[in-house]
């Protein structure tokens, strides 16, 4: 797994890490039953520190992103891209998209400018639905 981290920027690292994740597997990059480097080897790879890791995959654990296993270690949980509501309910993304929404705002960035950059960015993730739940 590849990850670019950026260690000059203000948010935190297992952050970074996370929303990385994340996007790897909205690009289809990491695949639904993907495996995961142990957070020791992660944590070489990237030349951090091993807790750091594994506050991210903590993160993603506790979002249900990924399962981590003592014996088969870390990986993308296989339903991750399946619509469940016990998922959604444990997610604040309402409020992250709200925080974003907000800065735009205040940056007098034009509704239809946004609009245009969400729909191409939800059209670059392969097999994503084209209706809403």
């Amino acid at each position: 797994m590849y990850l670019v981290l950026d260690l000059d920027s203000e948010v935190p690292i297992y952050q970074q890490i996370r929303d990385r994740v994340v996007e790897a597997i909205a690009e289809g990059a990491l695949a639904p039953g993907a495996g995961l480097p142990s957070t020791r080897q992660l944590a070489v790879d990237l030349a951090i520190n091993f807790h750091t890791v594994n506050k991210a995959y903590d993160l993603l654990r506790r979002e249900g992103i990924i399962r981590v296993n003592r014996k088969s270690g870390a990986a993308v949980r296989s339903d991750v891209k399946q619509p469940s509501d016990e998922l959604r309910a444990g997610v604040d993304w309402e409020a992250r998209m709200r925080t974003l929404l907000a800065e735009l705002d205040v940056r007098g960035i034009p509704r239809q400018e946004v609009t245009r950059h969400v729909d191409t960015v939800l059209d670059g993730f392969p097999g994503r639905p084209d209706e809403t739940p």
